[in-house]
């Protein structure tokens, strides 16, 4: 299990108890990857910024914190674990595996979050950011910091307002979790093409802002990239 990731990843541990850790979730038992996603959260931050700063050199502050926020959001972050089949590496408790956790992106960032931490606690910043160019090269490659600027919702409204479509309709569907955790199920309902599409986030804005990003995906792939 971990050695095939590992080897996706492209990078093999001194200390293979790091990937282990990682890999593996609350649900699981201890020591799971919290601690590890808390340090690996801080590097992928600081590595994507890097490489954003020597790829815009004429990009300005605000536009290139926006371009960083979309790029390690939870829907970026997930995107890039399923690439690399982190969901097959993961360690869950048996009610996590039976509800679909090895696909859920909340849980597959979070874990490459820890991954990339791992990494860095093991072998160092450079080595960390190897990892981390590897498996965001694609995004990174193709990186538009005007458009990341803007959140899914905004560039949702803008293709739809190009088409003199109105614009959706966020419902929230039912939130879950104790109140200090709660999580926030959100459809965004796109009446004139028969479009719903459903989100998840810590609040209800973030709800808001996954379903839009599930909708341009839907908006994608009939007719082309409407904007993200």
């Amino acid at each position: 299990m971990g050695t095939s990731f590992g080897d996706r990843l492209g990078h093999v541990f001194r200390d293979p108890a790091l990937l282990r850790q990682a890999l593996t979730h609350r649900s699981f038992g201890t020591p799971h990857n919290e601690r590890l996603e808390f340090v690996g959260d801080a590097v992928l931050n600081c590595v994507v910024a890097r490489s954003l700063y020597e790829r815009f050199p004429d990009t300005p502050e605000g536009d290139l914190s926006r371009a960083r926020a979309s790029l390690v959001n939870q829907e970026s972050l997930a995107r890039v674990a399923r690439r690399l089949e982190l969901g097959d590496a993961l360690r869950l408790g048996e009610g996590e595996v039976r509800s679909g956790g090895r696909e859920r992106a909340s849980i597959l960032a979070d874990a490459l979050e820890a991954v990339f931490g791992a990494v860095f606690v093991d072998a160092g910043f450079e080595v960390a950011r190897g990892v981390i160019d590897a498996a965001y090269a694609d995004v990174l490659r193709d990186a538009d910091p005007t458009a990341l600027a803007k959140d899914p919702k905004t560039r949702l409204q803008e293709w739809l307002q190009a088409r003199r479509m109105t614009v959706p309709e966020y419902v929230v569907l039912a939130t879950h979790g104790e109140a200090h955790a709660q999580r926030f199920e959100v459809e965004c309902r796109i009446a004139e093409l028969g479009i719903a599409t459903v989100g998840m986030g810590t609040s209800r804005r973030a709800g808001e802002q996954a379903a839009a990003a599930e909708a341009l995906r839907t908006l994608a792939l009939r007719a082309g990239n409407p904007g993200g």
